[in-house]
């Protein structure tokens, strides 16, 4: 099979065509001709970090978590997919799971979904790891109808998804961002928008709150940002974090009492543990696309086998609008 490999790791490291054995199901899995894979920004960090970080895999490497494709072959105890099947899933690109930069994967039937009948190939490649991370997020935070939730971040990729979900679950959704453009992608998807660059927290927390501050913040964007969600998270309140890769003074949140989640999806594909629940969710989330309530968004660029490295490089250079989606 085709695939697209790196042979070094750096910033500068170029994705080189390679020929590689087809891979065959084994047992618990099932091998998928690839359509469409998209580019998360832990893809970037492997490529750009390489042993530096635990969850690059060795060289030569095939990168891709996210993916889109019909199902070709079938291993021992997989009753649940047949060949013909379209499916998504979040599956490989790290450690010793073989990623779906290649015209096959041989993807964990646990790890994966029937995609939703309404998205195209392209649109159900940019939602898997996404979709988990701000599912779980939002589950493990409790949102529940009624409430008010606040996303920082909420025109990224994982923010614009978890505004959307909330606002189904019956919470009041407002989301930061910046500039205009966000800031009407943001109030599009029904939440209403904060521009973070012209607005303190404490003035919003009164505006939309009355002061007392939101139930739940969902910060996508992490970092010494967290101290914002702190001090825009009422008493007794949730944070939920993706990016919590930082020393940072926890003195705001213990006097207010707050619940800090942190959540980080890859840990069932790092460690082989509840591997089941990706799945669950890839339904869930695969109903809500179907319904009408939930839809990722694309970035407009069209990307093909020979523009890997050029993918990479609009999402790192943060050009990009939507998910950077590459189509095989």
């Amino acid at each position: 099979m085709k695939a697209m490999v790196l042979n070094s790791y750096g910033p500068d490291a170029q994705f080189e065509p390679a020929e590689m054995p087809d891979p065959v199901a084994t047992s618990g899995h099932v091998v998928v001709k690839v359509a469409a894979v998209s580019v998360n920004t832990v893809d970037t960090m492997i490529r750009s970090m390489g042993e530096a970080l635990p969850l690059s895999p060795a060289l030569p490497a095939v990168l891709g978590m996210d993916f889109a494709g019909t199902v070709v072959a079938v291993g021992d105890g997989v009753t649940n997919f047949a060949p013909g099947d379209e499916v998504y899933g979040c599956a490989g690109g790290l450690m010793d799971l073989p990623g779906s930069l290649a015209e096959f994967i041989n993807a964990d039937f646990r790890l994966i979904a029937k995609k939703p009948k309404t998205l195209s190939m392209r649109e159900a490649a940019a939602l898997p790891l996404v979709g988990i991370t701000a599912y779980e997020g939002l589950a493990r935070a409790g949102v529940a109808e009624g409430q008010t939730v606040l996303v920082q971040g909420g025109a990224g990729g994982v923010g614009h998804v978890a505004v959307q979900i909330a606002r189904h679950l019956g919470a009041t959704v407002s989301a930061t961002g910046r500039g205009a453009d966000q800031m009407t992608l943001i109030e599009e998807l029904g939440a209403r928008p904060l521009d973070f660059t012209t607005q303190k927290v404490a003035d919003y927390v009164v505006d939309h709150t009355g002061g007392v501050g939101f139930d739940v913040v969902f910060d996508s964007v992490g970092g010494s940002n967290m101290t914002n969600s702190f001090e825009a998270a009422r008493l007794n309140g949730h944070v939920a974090s993706t990016v919590g890769m930082v020393e940072i003074d926890l003195t705001p949140a213990h006097f207010k009492g707050l619940s800090l989640h942190i959540v980080f999806m890859l840990i069932p594909m790092m460690h082989n543990v509840a591997r089941q629940t990706h799945g669950d969710i890839l339904r869930t989330l695969a109903d809500l696309a179907d319904d009408g309530v939930l839809k990722p968004i694309v970035d407009e660029n069209k990307f093909g086998w020979a523009d890997v490295g050029a993918a990479y490089a609009h999402l790192t250079h943060g050009t990009a609008s939507g998910k950077v989606v590459v189509e095989l």
